[in-house]
């Protein structure tokens, strides 16, 4: 939790940026895995919740009257039979006092409020939900169908959260270091234990166990795999093959819930082969493209565009692109290697603010995402860069069997693509780089005091070396 001071200023801004109205932003419930009593661990608090009310415990609520000024805390306290198991926790008033909140009620207060509040005519703001409790909630609360809450939550709040949580503070910035730091950790872990033999699931846990030691959990479902053209492979019981890639894309997330988010591609026999050597530095030069491109100013997603660029010159040097880069760029035909976007926003959440729809946080008025082209319509931060946002770059080249299949057999880009080259990748799998991306006043750099060996001479020392 960070000062007191910081959740005030944050919720007075807040308050500023909508105008009017009551605020209503809803914590997260506990969440049961398989039966009531047995919920996914740790608890993940709601990240605006957070970002404004700074409290982790489940079945909160966060109310702010703009127009009288008054904020209030709603939840219950625990009873004796929770203290007996799980211990004593602060009360509701004493947390609302934590983060300088004058006043705090219980839970059944706020349907009272919300029932004034639509009888006056005043509107009660509120966020997408993303949880079916919260929508069950809210329709108790507000009398709108689930079916219907996105579309009536409230525009002015959803984009005054966007404009306060896409740049970051200093100690924002401070903490996602530490959040860097441990995910150091764990991709130097997973470094280590890559030789053939060892499953995925083992090396998968071992890099979990690591954000879970050090923080407070990992940032998102850990992806290590030997079929790297998968983009969300998670680990299998499947045994490391000499002679293979393995990717791990994995993040931590800090006790205080900010997040970092990396991906490193290594070969199992220590060594990588000339084949994978050519696919690599292509990756590895787009990946380091991204660092002279990217400062305040610049679209996102124009440093995409000149990634893809880059990439479609370099494989048409090795035989597997052919014709004009500008023309196989606009037609799309690079998405055959590179499936998705460059990068996206991070922070509190590992995708930021996704939850609040990626067409206003990646996206503005000016930069519109281009939904109607294979990959590039995966992209999901596209609009200017400004100082103190946190983006990852993530370029990737993919060999997927199917659908270098379904491209060929449609004839899509054929006058771009060596169909018959690709046909020899299909065992391939696939290579990503990532590392996150602060940009800076006049230009950017990737977080994190140790950078995870990426250049393949280095990854091949640091595997060897005892």
């Amino acid at each position: 939790m960070f000062s007191t001071e910081t959740y005030v200023r944050r919720r007075a801004r807040l308050k500023e940026l909508v105008g009017s109205g009551i605020i209503m932003l809803m914590g997260n419930n506990e969440a049961p895995c398989n039966y009531p009593a047995n919920a996914y661990y740790p608890f993940r608090q709601d990240s605006t919740f957070l970002y404004y009310f700074g409290q982790q415990r489940d079945g909160l609520v966060g109310v702010i009257d703009v127009d009288n000024g008054t904020e209030t805390l709603y939840g219950d306290d625990i009873d004796i039979e929770d203290i007996v198991w799980y211990g004593s926790v602060d009360s509701v008033h004493d947390m609302a006092q934590q983060v300088g909140v004058a006043h705090s009620a219980p839970m059944k207060e706020l349907a009272t409020l919300c029932q004034q509040a639509r009888a006056a005519g005043h509107q009660v703001h509120f966020l997408p939900p993303y949880r079916h409790d919260t929508m069950i909630q809210l329709m108790d609360l507000l009398g709108i169908h689930p079916s219907q809450q996105r579309q009536a939550c409230s525009h002015a709040l959803r984009m005054a959260v966007i404009t306060m949580r896409s740049a970051k503070e200093p100690q924002e910035i401070e903490e996602m270091e530490r959040a860097v730091a441990i995910g150091y950790k764990m991709h130097t872990t997973a470094m280590r234990l890559i030789k053939p033999g060892v499953t995925e699931k083992y090396i998968g846990g071992q890099v979990d166990g690591i954000a879970h030691s050090y923080g407070a959990q990992v940032s998102f479902a850990t992806i290590f795999s030997q079929h790297g053209e998968i983009m969300h492979g998670n680990p299998s019981l499947a045994t490391l093959e000499a002679g293979r890639l393995a990717l791990c894309d994995a993040g931590a997330e800090t006790v205080n819930n900010y997040c970092s988010d990396h991906t490193r591609t290594m070969p199992v026999s220590g060594k990588y082969t000339q084949r994978q050597l050519d696919i690599y530095r292509i990756v590895e030069e787009c990946h380091d493209l991204v660092l002279d491109v990217a400062r305040p100013g610049v679209k996102y997603m124009d440093v995409h565009f000149a990634v893809c660029r880059r990439m479609t010159e370099r494989l048409k040097e090795l035989g597997l692109m052919r014709g004009d880069v500008d023309e196989a760029v606009a037609a799309g035909a690079h998405a055959m290697f590179l499936p998705h976007g460059l990068g996206h926003m991070l922070g509190m959440d590992v995708h930021d603010m996704e939850g609040l729809d990626q067409i206003y946080v990646g996206f503005d008025e000016e930069t519109r995402p281009i939904l109607d082209q294979f990959g590039t319509n995966c992209l999901r931060m596209g609009r200017r860069l400004q100082e103190g946002f946190v983006v990852t770059d993530e370029p990737g080249i993919y060999f997927i069997p199917a659908l270098i299949d379904d491209w060929r057999s449609s004839g899509h880009c054929a006058e771009f693509l060596n169909f018959d080259l690709l046909e020899t990748y299909k065992d391939f799998g696939g290579i990503r780089i990532e590392d996150d991306l602060l940009i800076t006043a006049d230009g950017c750099r990737f977080l994190g005091a140790e950078r995870i060996p990426y250049h393949p001479a280095d990854v091949e020392e640091f595997m060897a070396a005892e």
